[in-house]
């Protein structure tokens, strides 16, 4: 039986409950349907390596808002809903009539008549990309709810302040392909570390994607960072759950080298601290240019003390046999690359370069994954039927 065929039995067996339902936080999904999640992407992914088509929709929109800039997000978005089926239309704020000021609630219904899919991208902001979300969500229901929309699209998070969940799902989809199986990965150790970075501002969402999604599966999670960089409280206390709930564990430490030591798998990523990003959103909201010049001055600073929190050849002798797998969202800080001094060093990136850009290469099938799931109903048998 080939991997195709497998994957829909194996999607039989799960217990999932994702018909309807928007794609918004990891923590929000059942084990059985972050597992479903991963085979139906791996059905996708499997279906266009053999050159098959798996278009799932005879038409329908799917909408995109990227309130940040993006690439690998808004091309995945763009050729997954592509290969389902779907016309792609991205709204620009700035041509809409959101700047005459028209409302959340009232753009959600005029962009949906016709939508199956809205992907939102809005990281920005600590405290407002996820509620954002959430707001749209409540539109959509009550224009559906009041028969103003004939169908209730999916609302799925392309990233926002809390999490990012089509990353995370393809870096989980990536490790359990690198070792073999999910249940493989009980026992193995992550290193999510800070790293440094010549930029401020770096969204926190792909450490709490991190952690708040791998603890879930039995692994050694180590959340590493200088002091001061903390993620969301309320996140941390997730993870924390999780790694009880699972039987791994959830640890931190102000040493990368610790994180490091013995690890399976390193991920070196930059973030802002979680003071900074809120100080940074009341800024924001208040247009204070010199305020915000003031703190990126205060912040670029800050992380220059960091400067030897790098991923580089030293620190990964310290891994697991010498060849931890590493991994990153891209793009990378390479140092002597895209900068002086940065995440990682060049000769370590470009061991693993083209296995980050594997671990990329799952985002479009997961996005797919998630739609799929939320607006087909009996998605086993719409999958076998494909396959026929």
């Amino acid at each position: 039986m080939d991997l195709i065929a497998k994957n829909v039995l194996a999607l039989e067996k799960l217990d999932v409950h994702a018909h309807n339902r928007d794609f918004l936080l990891t923590w929000e999904k059942s084990r059985d349907e972050i597992e479903a999640l991963l085979l139906t992407a791996e059905f996708f992914s499997e279906m266009h390596r053999q050159k098959k088509p798996f278009r799932l929709f005879d038409s329908g929109l799917a909408i995109s808002i990227f309130r940040d800039n993006s690439t690998r997000t808004r091309f995945s978005f763009a050729a997954a809903v592509n290969a389902l089926g779907l016309g792609l239309s991205e709204l620009d704020e700035v041509k809409s009539q959101i700047a005459h000021g028209e409302t959340v609630r009232e753009t959600a219904n005029m962009i949906s008549f016709l939508a199956e899919a809205i992907g939102i991208r809005d990281d920005m902001f600590l405290g407002e990309g996820n509620r954002y979300m959430r707001e749209v969500s409540a539109a959509l229901q009550e224009g559906f709810e009041a028969g103003v929309l004939h169908q209730r699209p999916a609302v799925i998070n392309l990233q926002c302040d809390i999490d990012h969940p089509t990353q995370t799902a393809a870096d989980l989809l990536h490790i359990r392909n690198h070792f073999g199986s999910l249940e493989a990965l009980r026992g193995k150790k992550i290193a999510m570390s800070w790293a440094y970075s010549p930029s401020y501002g770096k969204p926190l969402s792909v450490p709490q994607g991190i952690i708040g999604l791998l603890t879930r599966f039995g692994m050694e999670v180590t959340l590493a960072h200088p002091p001061g960089y903390d993620l969301i409280p309320e996140v941390l206390e997730i993870a924390r759950r999780n790694s009880a709930t699972s039987g791994g564990s959830f640890h931190r430490t102000e040493s990368m080298a610790e994180a490091f030591a013995g690890a399976d798998i390193v991920y070196p990523k930059s973030w802002a601290p979680y003071r900074v990003m809120e100080e940074r959103t009341a800024l924001l909201k208040r247009g204070d240019r010199e305020g915000l010049k003031a703190l990126e001055k205060e912040c670029l600073a800050n992380n220059a003390r960091f400067k030897d929190w790098e991923c580089d050849e030293t620190k990964m002798k310290e891994t697991k046999g010498g060849c931890a797998l590493y991994m990153h969202c891209l793009p990378a800080d390479i140092s002597g690359v895209s900068c002086e001094r940065g995440e990682v060093a060049r000769e370590v990136f470009e061991k693993y370069r083209l296995e980050t850009y594997r671990e990329a290469g799952f985002k479009p099938f997961i996005i797919a994954a998630m739609i799929a799931m939320a607006r087909i109903p009996d998605l086993p048998t719409q999958l076998a039927r494909l396959n026929a």
